[in-house]
């Protein structure tokens, strides 16, 4: 089941879910008490059931209110309409795992002054981890998402994104890394100047449960980046190409380094732009991932 935030003008939270494509019903019309993802969660692990199992009863307990998801998603484009989408929960931490796939790899050795570290990472036990986003620099669907004024190179990097909480991996869900290639390129010791500014993450537009995901070994992702209306580039490969599981990297992230409940990890993209493409102000970038939506995003210089 995948679970949409809804936030109205006047601040109102609400808690949805989509049964069935498009549908969304309104779990906080049902229980007011519940208004985000991790009351779900919480839920779940008291219950020793899953969020779906939990979802599911509080359907069954009453009636309740219906969304139209394509109707929320145009008015959320728009900035118009009564109720939006928010981001699907709020991450305490988000981290992020690079050079998981070949494709980054190569395309890091490309930017870099010293290109073999990036060799190294991704043939190496450990895996390369690090913080990419405290809550307040990660937005969520239609916000947009930042570049930084400083650097002359930035790109989208579309990724999977798992979902923890004790520990454990109960979702997913769609996650721009943005990330300024100039200054990493420069030195690797600028890593955190190249990926953590103002609204450098977004993730969404939805939380899929684990059980409602299946393989997410071999899911289609893909990346369109439209600029004053026309495509101006695009790309699309898969997960299968990973060359590490959720499962390590949640292990990795979690060993000596305690993560709050709902923390997010971005898995690391197999999709980057030619070195001739940056991102320009305005820009529209949209992530599509087979069986969790598309997050889009516009663009704005920080």
């Amino acid at each position: 089941m995948r679970y949409y935030a809804l936030i109205s003008t006047d601040g109102d939270s609400r808690l949805t879910v989509e049964p069935q494509d498009g549908l969304l019903l309104d779990l906080t019309s049902v229980d007011p008490d519940l208004t985000d993802l991790e009351d779900l969660a919480l839920a779940a692990a008291l219950t020793r059931t899953d969020v779906d199992g939990v979802a599911s009863g509080i359907l069954e307990s009453g009636d309740a209110d219906r969304f139209d998801l394509g109707e929320v998603m145009d008015n959320s484009r728009r900035g118009e309409g009564f109720y939006r989408l928010d981001r699907p929960f709020e991450p305490p931490e988000v981290w992020a795992a690079g050079v998981t796939y070949k494709t980054s790899e190569m395309e890091r050795r490309r930017e870099s002054d010293t290109p073999d570290i990036y060799s190294s990472v991704f043939a190496a036990e450990r895996p390369e981890v690090f913080l990419k986003a405290t809550p307040e620099r990660c937005v969520g669907p239609f916000d947009p998402v930042g570049i930084r004024g400083d650097s002359e190179w930035n790109v989208p990097e579309p990724e999977l994104a798992f979902v923890l909480y004790r520990g454990d991996i109960i979702g997913y869900t769609i996650g721009n890394d943005v990330s300024s290639r100039s200054i990493e390129g420069e030195n690797p010791l600028y890593l955190p100047q190249a990926k953590v500014f103002d609204q450098c993450c977004s993730i969404g537009p939805c939380f899929v449960s684990a059980a409602s995901v299946g393989d997410v070994a071999n899911l289609g992702i893909q990346c369109t980046i439209t600029r004053e209306g026309v495509e101006v580039w695009r790309d699309q490969t898969s997960t299968s190409l990973m060359a590490r599981s959720c499962e390590e990297l949640a292990d990795w992230v979690q060993r000596h380094n305690y993560l709050p409940n709902m923390s997010t990890v971005l898995t690391g993209t197999p999709i980057v732009p030619p070195p001739e493409f940056t991102l320009l102000e305005d820009d529209v970038v949209t992530i599509t991932i087979d069986g969790i939506g598309a997050l889009e995003n516009d663009v704005q210089i920080v």
